[in-house]
């Protein structure tokens, strides 16, 4: 179990990152990729990527098991900034005291399965090609399993955060916690987690940055180096068939369906994200006509729905936001 300890303090230092972290989402997905976990999320998104992969995916399966410790100079603070270049500038740029020290621990690990390569010797000494290699490895990963399907991470990662924003205002920090049930449990002031080793977390003041990763599976993940910046990696919700939609195997009939006064409202009224039961009361139609309006919105990607609790929270994807940006529909 993971127990992450807060005093009033880093309390007032909790924040949800404004976007998906481009080496997290490297690190995760690749780990995703080679795994078999969780088949109906991730399964068709393998199948159209696996044949992507190539020998610069090498060292990435040198560096990043399906379990255990991965190094974590492969994660730094980005401090706000979510570029790929500069993220990967900030990778190549780890001192070599600091690279030694994490690839020391890894090789130390005993979830390695396979012996460390020459290559991961080279880079833990700060070499030049080595360090070339790495930043095509990350490029190569971000390109392959992630560049196709930004729009769909970007937009549920948006999606979480409205559910994490909405659970601020009727809550506070108090409440932001305790909306992360099942994952994440709050007894305050102790945020606890499923883990694979035990571990306690002294945050001492620094705060915590909590960041949505569209590929990180059922558990959270934190940085081992407990004086690194605090950050907790958490999973999002997902939308079934994500990747067939990014991929433009679905038609886009249901673009059609979209002309008409309620529909054009609900686009205008999710950009925010409103629940079923809100959208009813704001546009005077009942919650089953809601339903069948977002359904449509959602099939032509304007719009993503999801669960919390007892409610559905839509919110605009940015091909919605685009639209009435462009057309803005009279309502």
């Amino acid at each position: 179990m993971l127990r992450v300890h807060f005093t009033a303090d880093d309390l007032a230092r909790v924040r949800v990152a404004a976007a998906p972290d481009p080496l997290w989402e490297i690190t995760n997905s690749f780990q995703a990729l080679i795994s078999k976990d969780a088949p109906l999320l991730f399964g068709q998104w393998r199948t159209l990527v696996r044949p992507r992969m190539g020998r610069a995916h090498s060292l990435l399966a040198a560096l990043l098991p399906p379990r255990g410790y991965s190094p974590d100079f492969l994660t730094p603070d980005l401090r706000g900034s979510f570029d790929l270049a500069a993220a990967i500038e900030t990778v190549l740029g780890t001192p070599r005291i600091r690279l030694r020290r994490d690839l020391a621990l890894f090789a130390a690990s005993a979830h390695r399965a396979q012996p460390m390569p020459p290559l991961t010797r080279t880079l833990a000494e700060g070499e030049p090609a080595a360090l070339r290699r790495l930043g095509s490895s990350l490029q190569a990963q971000h390109h392959s399993a992630l560049a196709p399907f930004w729009d769909q991470i970007r937009t549920q990662v948006d999606a979480d955060r409205a559910i994490r924003a909405r659970s601020v205002l009727d809550g506070g920090t108090d409440g932001l916690l305790a909306g992360f049930r099942p994952v994440l449990r709050w007894h305050p002031p102790v945020l606890e987690a499923d883990y694979p080793v035990p571990r306690n977390v002294y945050l001492r003041g620094r705060g915590l940055l909590l960041q949505p990763s569209f590929f990180c599976l059922r558990r959270p993940v934190t940085v081992a180096d407990e004086t690194l910046t605090p950050v907790l990696v958490y999973p999002i919700q997902h939308t079934l068939g994500w990747a067939q939609e990014s991929a433009g195997t679905e038609d886009d009939t249901s673009l059609g369906a979209l002309i008409g006064r309620t529909r054009a409202a609900i686009l205008e009224n999710v950009v925010t994200g409103a629940t079923t039961g809100e959208l009813a009361l704001r546009l005077n139609v009942s919650g089953a006509a809601v339903s069948q309006h977002t359904a449509v919105l959602r099939r032509a990607g304007l719009l993503v729905s999801m669960r919390r609790g007892r409610h559905v929270l839509h919110t605009s994807t940015p091909t919605g936001l685009a639209l009435l940006e462009g057309v803005r529909p009279s309502v």
